[in-house]
């Protein structure tokens, strides 16, 4: 038998092999290797698949999030909320930009940011909230910009494990990314929407926003050579908005094989008592960049490590809450603690999930996981 593997790159490739193939010859040919004609047609294109007025290309999601913080002109020692069972990029730039990272709460069904643990949290200097769209389905946006416009705050959506997914709340509608001031977005391979390198992208609604942030992106450039505000030098390169522009007429299909698959496993692990599949919201559609369930039982290690023994492969994400990293410790009070994180961080795995996953792969690994629990 194949080898298992968490995300199938290979099988999706072979598929579109010649239309890649020619794209990234025709760069090549160009010459047009940083940015170029390749790039500045794929963002007009994600711009209209999201129909958001404005997209920014950029060298990957977590500068993607960097430049949207600066773009907002934030001041050192300002706060930025962020949920507290992320991946560390969410609360890196911030610290970054000399900004302080606010942890809050995340739920147990959805693994999004919680609603109820924000006012406590708020305070003069909060200027800003960043939701996690967390393993492919929007947060509660109309509740998060109820708050934002509550305390007059920025709100940028963290979109990298979720785009394509369908907010429908009964204040908003729109693609995940789109709702906020802000959203962002990474083109990391393994994405729902993957490049065949880094690659990043932001999307606004707002001209003055999108002027700052294309500028930041290159140097704070408008003109060349002459450099207004501080920037970085952050930039799609044109073999990846080749590879995207190709991908991104397939991505809604892509998404919608996820979603069978993660049909596929809730029938499969359905009578597992110890097991809770993942919710789904009632306001999002889920495209499922992971597909993660929860171990009740206290044995989520054990099973790992049975997995890891016959082959299986799996994602722990995240192990451990960010403000127990070393690196975000002197952010937090001593002895901080957040409930709902502290067990999610102890329970959570996620199996296999891609956009070509099959039947039987998932029939293989789910009798292991049962055998595990049966004890045989």
């Amino acid at each position: 038998m194949q080898k298992i593997q968490m995300v199938d790159l290979k099988k999706q490739y072979s598929e579109i092999k010649p239309e890649i193939d020619q794209a990234i010859q025709e760069v090549i040919d160009s010459c047009a290797f940083v940015r170029g004609p390749k790039v500045f047609e794929f963002e007009a294109n994600l711009a209209k698949y999201l129909n958001v007025k404005h997209v920014v290309s950029c060298a990957n999601g977590t500068d993607a999030l960097q430049v949207a913080v600066m773009a907002l002109g934030l001041e050192p020692g300002d706060e930025v909320i962020v949920p507290s069972f992320t991946y560390a990029a969410t609360a890196e730039i911030i610290a970054l930009l000399r900004l302080k990272p606010i942890m809050v709460d995340v739920t147990l069904d959805t693994f999004e940011i919680d609603i109820s643990d924000l006012e406590t949290q708020v305070t003069s200097k909060t200027k800003a909230i960043i939701p996690v769209h967390l393993f492919g389905q929007c947060t509660n946006m109309d509740a998060v910009m109820t708050f934002a416009d509550k305390h007059s705050l920025f709100v940028i959506e963290d979109n990298a494990q979720a785009i394509g997914a369908d907010y429908n709340g009964t204040q908003h509608k729109g693609k995940s990314g789109t709702i906020g001031h802000i959203g962002c977005t990474s083109f990391f391979p393994s994405k729902n929407l993957g490049c065949y390198g880094d690659g990043g992208a932001i999307c606004t609604n707002d001209d003055k926003l999108e002027e700052s942030i294309r500028q930041i992106c290159n140097h704070g450039e408008k003109i060349k050579y002459h450099h207004d505000i501080i920037g970085c030098n952050s930039r799609l390169d044109g073999i990846q908005g080749a590879v995207l522009d190709i991908k991104l007429p397939l991505l809604d299909a892509y998404n919608a094989n996820r979603y069978k698959s993660a049909q596929v496993y809730n029938s499969l692990l359905r009578n597992m008592d110890m097991i809770i599949t993942p919710v789904e919201a009632t306001y999002s559609t889920h495209v499922y960049h992971q597909y993660t369930l929860r171990i009740t039982n206290g044995k989520r290690d054990e099973l790992a490590e049975y997995l890891k023994e016959n082959e299986i492969p799996f994602g722990i994400y995240y192990p451990i809450p960010l403000y127990k990293q070393k690196a975000y410790s002197s952010y937090v009070k001593e002895g901080f603690k957040l409930k709902n994180t502290e067990l999610l961080c102890n329970e959570v795995i996620s199996l296999p999930m891609h956009s070509h996953l099959d039947i039987e792969t998932q029939e293989i690994i789910c009798s292991h996981i049962i055998s595990f629990f049966n004890g045989e």
